[in-house]
């Protein structure tokens, strides 16, 4: 079972500012506590006992609030010294794990069992739900086995993904690059041959990114 994740947030939460200026996006206040312990508490519940908090903006009102152990789990950080973009921040922090990882958006809150990620032997696999905003979230098509067929459809990324670390190491771009990991890295790695699946769950979600969701987060994570 994977016991590392890696929490992209290192975002600069433009679309929020109007509602929380002065932390950034991941430390926005939901039921009056900051969005990333909620974030985090969910996953320590999940079985995962070590952090890589990807940082950029405001990065120090993160390190300073969770130090390096939190709520029993180990917390370390890859700082973002410019915006990488969701690629290159993974990549970045990946040269801090080994094996098998979750990723985790940290702008979003996705309450899927960590269990039900397993089983593929996949390189990537992806958690998904039914959405007809495709505009919005990057759609993508599944066979009846859960095997990505294309980046378009119904089904759309819900932001936590269990990856192959070493795989990461494989990708023709290096660390500090400025990339995305939805346009950039996982095109790649369907187009090499990767074993990329996905599971679709109905299951609470939130993306605190856009300030109407962000606005009802509280009613959502209990």
């Amino acid at each position: 079972m994977a016991t590392d994740a890696i929490v992209l947030a290192g975002g600069l939460g433009t679309r929020l500012r109007p509602l929380v200026s002065d932390v950034p996006k991941p430390m926005a206040p939901v039921n009056g506590r900051p969005f990333l312990e909620l974030l985090l508490e969910y996953w320590i519940g999940q079985g995962v006992r070590r952090f890589v908090l990807s940082v950029g903006y405001l990065a120090d009102r993160i390190t300073r609030h969770f130090g390096t152990h939190w709520c029993g789990a180990e917390v370390a950080y890859a700082m973002e010294e410019e915006p990488l973009g969701t690629g290159g921040a993974l990549l970045q922090a990946a040269r801090q794990v080994h094996g098998e990882v979750l990723v985790l958006n940290g702008d979003s809150y996705f309450a899927v069992p960590l269990r039900d990620l397993q089983g593929f032997r996949a390189d990537w696999t992806l958690a998904l739900f039914r959405s007809g905003d495709v505009k919005r979230y990057q759609g993508l098509s599944i066979d009846p086995d859960g095997k990505v067929q294309s980046l378009t459809g119904n089904t759309v990324n819900g932001g936590v993904y269990l990856m192959n670390a070493a795989r990461l190491r494989d990708l023709p771009w290096k660390a500090g690059e400025r990339l995305s990991l939805e346009n950039d890295l996982l095109p790649h790695a369907l187009a090499s041959g990767w074993r990329v699946y996905g599971r679709v769950f109905d299951r609470p979600f939130v993306d605190i990114g856009v300030p109407q969701d962000y606005q009802s987060a509280g009613a959502i994570i209990q």
